[in-house]
């Protein structure tokens, strides 16, 4: 599923979209699908079944690279924010020379919880609640009271604990283990947030949703454009029609586009303002993770599941600048209220609720899925190999 903004559009003329874009777009003009599937099925306890929730977690939460927020959520040097949603106490900052870290939020101490809450913080140091033991935003030891009593203590043996991330295209990725952090896929998709201009954005709205779903439920949402016109035909509906759509594959990414054909005619493709005016793109990213840049800003949701039947959502939106009058920030909240509290909270993850109901029913063992439904026979199959991969 793809998202529109309500009113105008942006793009920097200096950016040209990526080759991989351009081609889908030539798609869309030409009315021509790319993703063109056969009816297929998916059985019903991949969404139901614990003990399979427990297999993917491991194989893939556990294990794989995995988006955590865009890099505006940290927009300045010193800078940090604790993230829990994963079942880790993670810690992001941002150091002094502007690198982004992914650390344990954990005290090497005697492991005490280092930064409490949720939110954003400017600092230049880290301090230890229980004994004041004070860290850099770049994960050193820089001091600790009564160092008298430590008299063998080498400080730089007792840095913060950092799991691999890498920054790229605007977006912080890390991985939970070293022999599994190959960050090369995401710096191949990264181009396309580049081209975007993702890494320039600034933060306007972030909010933590809970889902009681199956968090590949709500990925499937946004793997077709089936229910589109239906599901959401008093919000976004109305901008879209059946069948415009195209998408490819970088590895077990999948990139897709949702085109209005009819005013494609005379647009210059490699005109990145032109381009987003009729062209929507909507990224699915393994584990489980979307990007939607709409003509007029960005959402970045990231899922992060909890159990078989509950998935937290961290829903981002991006704008190109800070709202200057009020007249823009009125704009923006609009747009936010649309996406956010509407297609994505009231429609699509109040479906994928419905949906995980009716499933845990046993009314049915597979679901049935038609041609216009490919991409979400193809994520599944991402996870499966996924499965495979791990034992």
């Amino acid at each position: 599923m793809s998202a529109v903004g309500i009113t105008k559009s942006v793009g920097d003329p200096a950016r040209r979209p990526t080759d991989g874009m351009l081609a889908l777009a030539k798609d869309l003009a030409e009315n021509r699908k790319r993703d063109a599937a056969e009816p297929s099925t998916v059985p019903a306890r991949v969404y139901t079944d614990p003990d399979h929730f427990a297999r993917e977690k491991g194989a893939i939460y556990d294990r794989l690279p995995q988006i955590l927020c865009p890099s505006v959520l940290l927009p300045e040097p010193g800078m940090a924010v604790p993230h829990d949603a994963t079942g880790r106490p993670l810690l992001i900052t941002r150091d002094a020379d502007g690198t982004a870290h992914v650390f344990m939020n954990v005290c090497r101490h005697r492991g005490t919880r280092l930064v409490e809450g949720a939110e954003v913080c400017a600092t230049k140091k880290l301090v230890c609640p229980y004994h004041a033991w004070t860290y850099a935003v770049d994960g050193r030891l820089l001091a600790l009271p009564r160092p008298d009593t430590f008299p063998d203590l080498d400080k730089a043996d007792f840095g913060l604990v950092e799991l691999p991330s890498k920054e790229t295209g605007g977006l912080i990725w890390f991985a939970p283990h070293e022999e599994t952090a190959d960050f090369t896929l995401a710096e191949t998709i990264g181009e396309d947030f580049h081209a975007l201009g993702m890494g320039e954005q600034f933060l306007f709205r972030r909010k933590l949703h809970t889902v009681k779903g199956n968090w590949k439920l709500i990925m499937d949402a946004f793997l077709e454009s089936y229910h589109v016109t239906r599901l959401h035909a008093q919000t976004i509906g109305p901008f879209f029609k059946d069948g415009v759509t195209s998408g490819d594959m970088i590895g077990p990414h999948s990139r897709s586009a949702v085109g209005r054909l009819e005013e494609m005619d005379g647009i210059d493709l490699t005109d990145m303002a032109q381009l987003r005016r009729v062209v929507t793109y909507a990224y699915q990213l393994m584990p489980g993770a979307l990007v939607i840049p709409s003509p007029d800003y960005i959402n970045v949701m990231v899922m992060m599941p909890q159990a078989h039947d509950l998935t937290l959502v961290e829903d981002f939106m991006l704008i190109p600048e800070p709202p200057a009058t009020d007249k823009a920030r009125d704009h923006w909240e609009r747009s936010w209220a649309l996406l956010d509290g509407g297609v994505f909270a009231s429609e699509d993850f109040r479906a994928a609720e419905l949906g995980q109901q009716g499933l845990e029913s046993g009314a049915i063992d597979e679901l049935t899925l038609g041609t216009m439904e490919g991409g979400i026979r193809r994520y599944h199959e991402t996870v499966e190999e996924a499965l495979r991969a791990a034992n």
